[in-house]
């Protein structure tokens, strides 16, 4: 039950786990009274779980641990991190053949309604962003299905104790509708995520930290070398070009002062960085790098 934590699901959690390796399956219960309006099926029993509810130890052996989330990863799926502008990780996407999936964690309050909020807001936003939206049933409550001219875009929420999930799901254009092949590996891996809130305060919608794995922290900051590597040799390459491509300098009259050196100038792009996060209630597409 949203807003609650469920202490007698745990045993189910390697019966998802099952699930999540391939298509969601069918929901049959019908929703509960107490669900968001456009709730359909028995999502309560399965995840998203909360980290009180599960063996951690069990969890996290087989899931990415992030910190404030712990996620199942599709078969053939890659982790994408994306750093914010101080360097510290802000969102990790799972990249699938389909599309992209993005699984965050929000404070939230202990009573549940936050996604219905922060949704009516996307909507709006995204309206604002010359999108089209519409608001569909999914297992979990509304879900937000946005396309634009370059993408599909679904939201997906789920209210938690103190926590509030929100997925993003990202495809070419006509790819995220409620049947197609990512939106269901999506649900699959919100069922098997387990959310680590802790005790500390965070004042609601605010993002709750990543913390990225260790080996995974190797793989970026030997990546992140050999990109400087690399950029610094085109730079001495151009350099080097440059300077073979100028004519030779004419000497100067003998009663003219010495001429300057000119000053040797490389144009180097500026680093794409994401732009800082505007709250929920801002631009949805600039959050997302649209």
């Amino acid at each position: 039950m949203f807003g609650r934590r469920r202490k007698d699901r745990g045993s189910n959690i390697e019966a998802t786990d099952a699930a999540s390796a391939g298509a969601l399956g069918a929901y049959d219960e019908p929703a509960d009274e107490e669900y968001d309006e456009y709730a359909t099926g028995s999502a309560a029993d399965s995840g998203p779980y909360d980290i009180d509810e599960v063996d951690e130890e069990t969890v996290t052996a087989s899931r990415l641990d992030l910190g404030s989330v712990l996620v199942p990863l599709p078969a053939g799926g890659q982790i994408q991190v994306e750093m914010a502008p101080n360097g510290t990780p802000q969102n990790v996407h799972l990249v699938t053949q389909f599309g992209r999936i993005t699984v965050s964690a929000y404070a939230a309050p202990k009573s549940p309604g936050q996604w219905r909020e922060v949704a009516a807001e996307l909507a709006e936003t995204l309206r604002n962003d010359k999108a089209e939206v519409s608001i569909e049933s999914g297992p979990w409550g509304r879900e937000l299905h946005g396309r634009t001219a370059n993408a599909d875009l679904r939201f997906i929420g789920v209210d938690g104790f103190r926590w509030m999930i929100r997925c993003v799901v990202a495809a070419p254009s006509g790819n995220a509708g409620t049947d197609s092949e990512l939106v269901g590996i999506a649900r699959s891996v919100i069922s098997g995520t387990v959310v680590r809130r802790g005790s500390e305060p965070h004042p609601v919608r605010t993002p709750l930290p990543i913390v990225l794995p260790e080996a995974l922290t190797r793989q970026l900051v030997a990546a992140q070398e050999q990109q400087q590597q690399a950029a610094a040799q085109q730079q001495q390459q151009a350099a080097a070009q440059q300077q073979q491509g100028a004519a030779p300098a004419q000497p100067a009259p003998r009663t003219a002062p010495p001429e300057q050196p000119a000053q040797q100038t490389q144009q180097v792009p500026p680093a794409r960085q994401t732009p800082p996060r505007r709250g929920e209630s801002g631009s949805a597409m600039q959050q997302l790098g649209f």
